[in-house]
């Protein structure tokens, strides 16, 4: 079976083409030669500037095309390229193992840590096995379980998000699913070991926090993070979904937006295109930062690594008052 055409999103469309043409180029001259190599390296170089300029112009709803192409790294893909060895364990001892969330023990170039991923799936079979990585109550309680033997083995805990939101239905939330991503808040709040949250994708609302109170929240340059989708904002707020641009652009939800509020406290970088364009560059710079993490809290003691996560979130969400008479009160 041949491999699936490559899906080629709307801004990447002149770049596709640029590329086509000096891909023939190429093959008319390896049968009569009508190029020099050095007029074929300067439409190589006109590429690379087309490249640069395209990717440095993206607006907030290109940006989310980049982060839901299918084509992205997924927690599993992590997982399997920056830990040397991965042991999963299953279940939450109360209802059954949820396979939207991978949680197990790993070794990061001889670092022991804690893993906990959202994993949304790759094709059709996989999404639909891992829920398109939407957790079930018993989702959050299997990774809370997971995070208190990291905790009673004195292990950090790396958490990859990636998520369009927790699951919506009837049956979760029979089962609590208000509850279990509330109880996870609270335990993530006081857990006494170092909590690394790192968002690859999609974070979207109580679903993304639910395993995303941490002592230092990273995210990939083009993924996002927000208390709801463009699309469900738009839906909400002007009852047509085709607003999804103006949206995607009023919530904020971008690396560089939030880091500027606070909300996120680091951002990795992707190759230029996203994360898809060169993966190995990514697992690589991940793999980087959750090392220098744990080099800069592994010697921090349980209390003040506990007053210290305590004050970062009391911290969100501050504004000023604009007093004419007055200086600005907080």
């Amino acid at each position: 079976m041949p491999p699936p055409e490559k899906q080629i999103l709307e801004h990447e469309k002149e770049i596709v083409a640029y590329e086509k043409t000096i891909a023939q180029f190429k093959r008319q001259n390896e049968k009569n030669p009508i190029s020099t190599a050095s007029e074929i390296a300067k439409l190589e170089k006109k590429l690379e500037a087309l490249k640069k300029r395209i990717y440095s112009q993206l607006t907030p709803w290109q940006r989310i095309a980049i982060c839901r192409h299918p084509s992205r790294p997924k927690a599993l893909d992590y997982i399997k390229n920056i830990c040397n060895d991965f042991t999963e364990l299953f279940g939450d001892r109360l209802f059954r193992d949820d396979r939207a969330v991978l949680c197990g023990f790993a070794k990061i170039q001889g670092v022991k840590v804690m893993v906990v991923a959202q994993e949304k799936g790759s094709d059709t079979e996989s999404r639909i096995r891992h829920n398109f990585g939407m957790l079930h109550p018993e989702g959050y309680r299997k990774a809370l379980r997971c995070m208190r033997l990291a905790e009673k083995f004195h292990l950090p805990v790396l958490s990859l998000i990636d998520t369009p939101g927790a699951y919506p239905g009837l049956s979760a939330e029979e089962r609590g699913q208000g509850w279990a991503i509330a109880q996870n808040l609270r335990e993530m709040a006081r857990l006494k070991t170092p909590i690394f949250a790192l968002l690859i994708g999609e974070g979207c609302s109580g679903g993304a926090l639910g395993i995303g109170v941490a002592d230092v929240v990273a995210m990939l340059q083009h993924a996002y993070y927000s208390v709801i989708s463009p699309e469900g904002c738009a839906s909400i707020l002007w009852q047509d979904t085709s607003k999804n641009e103006e949206a995607a652009k009023a919530l904020k939800m971008q690396a560089e937006d939030l880091q500027e509020m606070g909300a996120v406290d680091a951002v990795i970088e992707e190759p230029l295109g996203g994360a898809h364009q060169a993966p190995e560059v990514v697992y690589r710079n991940v793999q980087n930062f959750v090392l220098e993490q744990w080099n800069l809290f592994k010697s921090i003691s349980p209390a003040l690594l506990i007053e210290r996560r305590y004050q970062k979130f009391r911290q969100l969400g501050k504004f000023a008052i604009e007093d004419p008479l007055h200086s600005p009160r907080y």
